[in-house]
C-alpha cells in the first residue's frame, strides 16, 4: 500500500503547479461528493425516516388511546346496565307496565307476552302493548316513563296509527323487553 501511495506522490511531483492545483481540487470534489452521498444524505434519509416513523407513532397511540376510552366508556355503560339488571326483581314487567300506564293516565287495551331467544347469562322477557284512542302527550309521557324506569326496560319496536274517527287519537302498538339474569 506504502509503495501505491509512493507512485502517486511521485506523480503529483512531477506535475505542473496548474496541473496540481487541477488535481488537488477535483480531489477535493470527490472528497465532499464522497462524503455527501456516503454519510451526510444517508445520515440525513435515516432522520427523516426516523421523524415520520415518530409521527406515525404518535398518531397510533393517539388512536389506541381514543379506542381505550371508548372502550372503558362502552364497558362502564355495560356494567351499569348489567348492575341495574342484577338488582332487578324477576317477573315485575307486567306490574311495571300496568303502573307506569297508569301514572300516565293511559289505558291499556293488551298486553301480550313474546318469546324471545335465550342467552345463557340473561333471559329477556317481551311484552307487546296496546294502547288505544290515546293522545299524543300521554303516548309520549308513557314512553318516556318506561325508557327512565328503574328497572331496565327497553322499547324494541314502535308503531303508531292515527284513529280513523278521531284523527287527534292515536293507536299505539310497541314491545317492551326487560332482562334478568339467568340462574346459576
Amino acid at each position: 500500500m506504502s509503495a501505491l501511495w509512493a507512485r502517486i506522490r511521485a506523480a503529483f511531483d512531477d506535475l505542473a503547479p496548474r496541473e496540481r492545483l487541477l488535481v488537488g481540487g477535483a480531489a477535493a470534489v470527490f472528497v465532499v461528493a464522497l462524503l455527501v452521498f456516503g454519510v451526510v444524505r444517508p445520515v440525513l434519509a435515516a432522520a427523516d425516516r426516523a421523524t415520520r416513523e415518530l409521527v406515525t407513532a404518535e398518531q397510533e397511540l393517539a388512536a389506541v388511546r381514543e379506542l381505550r376510552a371508548r372502550y372503558d366508556e362502552m364497558n362502564a355503560r355495560l356494567n351499569a346496565v348489567e348492575s341495574r339488571i342484577r338488582g332487578e326483581a324477576a317477573g315485575e314487567i307486567f306490574t311495571t307496565l300496568e303502573e307506569l300506564a297508569r301514572q300516565s293516565a293511559v289505558k291499556i287495551d293488551s298486553m301480550e307476552p313474546r318469546t324471545s331467544p335465550a342467552s345463557d347469562e340473561y333471559r329477556e322477557t317481551k311484552v307487546q302493548v296496546a294502547l288505544r284512542g290515546v293522545t299524543l302527550a300521554q303516548m309520549v309521557n308513557y314512553l318516556h316513563r318506561i325508557e327512565t324506569a328503574p328497572s331496565l326496560l327497553s322499547i324494541k319496536s314502535l308503531r303508531i296509527r292515527t284513529r280513523p274517527d278521531k284523527p287527534e287519537l292515536l293507536d299505539v302498538t310497541f314491545t317492551v323487553s326487560s332482562f334478568e339474569p339467568v340462574p346459576s
